[in-house]
């Protein structure tokens, strides 16, 4: 197969990154897996290196040298500007006649809506929020974290309840279940002892992002404080949500309202109410769903809306992705 009508798809997350090549029938060519993607950690070039490896690989595998378009979704394209940069870094690896790269919140995005159209707010390690329309027209938010404004997702969730929980162990706060199940959690007796224990090292910083879980089930017990923060959450995202869907224009017409990442997913009962209940208040006509396919594919789907195929096609190439629809 030669250059015409194939489309190499990309999902390029801080730990993992799926590829895929798709020809302008939907048809999967080639998947291939690799590592993270992360710029900001060992540079573009470092980076693209590490991308390359699982790029050429689905590449040999279609039996193709090169593509028609890239459709490059990746961690850390927070801003259009780091868009641009990384797009001519991939154009220089000449894998496609053209490139397209967006953050991996669009792919997340694309993989829920039957086309691009919608709303999706991804509450991962972090949190962010997109939206698109099929005319181009685009909302997004820097998704920086605290220095953009942003709150939320795993990291911060954590941090929170760290706070809360120190405070309330020596009197600086009101009293919550957290400086308990916090520290019970790794099996130390107090927050001073868990404290202590991330400072020296002793605990890896990686290792805060246990306590989210912990947060939720906290809140499940009942716990006020820990529920307060839930419930912070869900406000949270439901007004990066309606905030998108006003930008584009979308909140007097029903509109998907995409929700993915572990948290969204992790089916916590009190967050997932709560969202919707604010959304039902705050953006009456906005459809909220769980996003459960890969984000690839709306990588992919994203590749082949550029080439203007049959809708046939899209189809075939999410049935790839998700044989249950059959």
């Amino acid at each position: 197969m030669g250059l015409t009508g194939t489309v190499l798809a990309v999902d390029a997350g801080n730990s993992k990154t799926d590829v895929a090549v798709l020809d302008a029938a939907g048809e999967v060519l080639a998947t291939a897996r690799g590592g993270g993607f992360r710029p900001p950690v060992v540079g573009v070039e470092r980076a693209l290196a590490a991308l390359a490896e699982p790029v050429e690989r689905a590449l040999a595998e279609a039996g193709v040298p090169y593509v028609s378009h890239v459709s490059a979704c990746l961690a850390n394209a927070d801003l259009p500007v780091e868009e641009e940069q990384l797009a001519a870094a991939v154009s220089a690896r000449a894998w496609g006649a053209s490139v397209a790269v967006r953050n991996d919140t669009f792919a997340v995005l694309r993989a829920g809506v039957a086309e691009p159209r919608g709303v999706a707010v991804v509450c991962g390690a972090g949190i962010n929020c997109v939206g698109m329309r099929p005319d181009g027209r685009t909302a997004r938010f820097p998704a920086l974290g605290r220095l953009s404004g942003d709150w939320g997702g795993g990291w911060g969730l954590a941090e929170e309840a760290l706070w809360h929980a120190a405070r309330a162990e020596d009197g600086r706060g009101g009293p919550t279940e957290l400086s308990r199940t916090l520290p019970a959690h790794f099996g130390l007796p107090t927050m001073a002892a868990l404290i202590e224990s991330l400072h020296l090292g002793r605990l890896a910083p990686a290792r805060r992002h246990e306590l989210t879980p912990v947060l939720f089930a906290t809140a499940a017990d009942g716990d006020p404080v820990a529920r307060s923060l839930v419930d912070r959450l869900a406000e949270e995202v439901t007004r990066m949500a309606k905030i998108a869907l006003a930008r584009l224009d979308l909140l007097t017409e029903p509109t998907p309202v995409l929700l993915g990442g572990s948290v969204l997913a992790a089916g916590h009962p009190q967050l997932d109410e709560g969202i919707r209940t604010r959304l039902t208040t705050q953006a009456p006509l906005a459809e909220p769903q769980l996003v459960t396919a890969p984000p690839v594919l709306g990588a992919a789907l994203l590749g082949l809306d550029h080439l203007a195929v049959t809708p046939e096609a899209l189809e075939r190439a999410r049935l790839a992705w998700e044989p249950s629809r059959t």
